[in-house]
């Protein structure tokens, strides 16, 4: 699978941070050791950093672009390339919080992943997590037609598979794990200046995956056939903007 592209996914920050920013703030107490998991860039490490000054915090990536653009722009923080569907065991019990941001979504089996990640804390910490829950918006379900019609399903023959579960899946894995956890969910409505700019959202997350597999010439026929049906479902604004709403599911459990 092609690697991720930091700059891409930057393009859309303050979009991208304020959910981490949210998520942080519903933290509390004074964590001394703090996991950063699916850091990308470092964005969200940046804002962990900034709610708890006094804490040692870490970013953990397995991506290379995006852990060297971290180190980059932050160079008083650490970062690791770090695959956490990988064995973790040497980490149990190291953590007063594992953060996560947008990340577990591209991971399967979150019924066996949340308690091994829930494990890397100290008694007291907190599993904070944030999961796009936008698979029933246009764009996916626009996506996914497309990508599995006759003209371009030839192209894709591994379907992608989201890991991302139902609001009443996870209420009964964190059951399981204890009984002093929340869950929320917030509809982000983000301003849009045109069709094309969602598709830039969508290049360095949603869409990345299927332009890899095509050629320039292919990837710019496949983007023109979504943008058709986009502008369908994505009305324009009196002032010409576009409101492009990204539901997001969040929760914290504490150890």
């Amino acid at each position: 699978m092609a690697d991720w592209n930091s700059e891409q996914y930057l393009k859309f920050k303050a979009q991208r941070t304020q959910p981490a920013i949210d998520l942080a703030a519903r933290l509390n107490g004074k964590p001394l050791e703090v996991i950063d998991l699916g850091c990308g860039p470092g964005n969200s490490t940046r804002v962990l950093k900034s709610r708890f000054p006094e804490a040692f915090v870490i970013g953990a990536d397995n991506s290379a672009n995006m852990v060297k653009k971290a180190r980059e722009d932050n160079p008083d923080l650490d970062f690791i390339i770090l695959d956490i569907s990988g064995d973790m065991s040497e980490m149990r019990g190291k953590f007063d919080v594992v953060f996560s941001n947008a990340c577990l979504q591209w991971l399967p089996d979150h019924t066996e992943l949340l308690p091994r990640l829930f494990e890397l804390l100290r008694k007291g910490g907190a599993l904070a997590v944030q999961i796009p829950m936008n698979y029933d918006e246009p764009i996916h379900q626009i996506i996914g037609r497309i990508s599995e019609s006759e003209k371009w399903s030839n192209k894709f023959p591994e379907k992608r598979i989201f890991g991302t579960l139902t609001q009443s899946e996870y209420f009964d894995i964190l059951s399981a794990m204890t009984d002093d956890f929340e869950m929320w969910q917030t509809t982000y409505c983000h301003r849009m200046p045109s069709i094309e700019s969602i598709i830039e959202w969508y290049r360095s997350t949603g869409l990345r995956t299927y332009l890899a597999a095509l050629s320039e010439e292919q990837g710019a026929e496949f983007i023109a056939d979504i943008s058709v049906e986009l502008a369908k479902e994505y009305p324009k604004q009196k002032n010409g903007e576009i409101i492009f709403r990204f539901p997001r599911f969040f929760f914290i459990a504490n150890k």
